[in-house]
C-alpha cells in the first residue's frame, strides 16, 4: 500500500473489524473500542473540505519560504477526516482529491479543487 508517511504517495487509513470504527494514522488497536482487529485499506485520495486556516508565519526557519499556506480538514470519501495542504482558493464545502508535494525536507498531502 502507499502511504506518505512511509516515503509513497498515497494515504492509508484504518478500519476496526469489531466495531467498524474508521481512523487515520496507524495504530495498533480502535481508539473507538480497544480492539486490536484492525485493517489498513488505501484511500481514494477524494473529499470534501470541512474547514481550513491559512498559515501565516511558518514554525521553522526552513518552512518560511513556504508561507502563506492553507492548511484543511478534509472529510474523506471513505468517512475518516484527515488534516493536509490545501491548494489557494479552495473553499469549504468543495470537492478535492489528494495529490502531494515537497515542503521543507518533506512530501506531504497537498489537496486541490477536484475537476470533473
Amino acid at each position: 500500500m502507499n502511504d506518505w508517511t512511509c516515503g509513497t504517495a498515497g494515504v492509508i487509513y484504518q478500519r476496526c473489524k469489531a466495531c467498524v470504527g474508521l481512523w487515520y494514522f496507524r495504530r495498533s488497536f480502535c481508539p473507538k473500542c480497544g480492539s486490536r482487529e484492525v485493517e489498513t485499506l488505501q484511500a481514494s485520495g477524494l473529499g470534501v473540505v470541512h474547514a481550513v486556516t491559512e498559515v501565516m508565519r511558518a514554525p521553522s526557519e526552513a518552512l518560511r519560504p513556504f508561507a502563506p499556506y492553507a492548511i484543511a480538514l478534509i472529510d474523506t470519501d471513505e468517512g475518516f477526516r484527515m488534516m493536509a495542504h490545501l491548494e489557494t482558493g479552495v473553499r469549504i464545502g468543495e470537492r478535492v482529491q489528494v495529490g502531494f508535494h515537497a515542503f521543507g525536507d518533506a512530501t506531504v498531502p497537498l489537496f486541490t479543487r477536484k475537476h470533473s
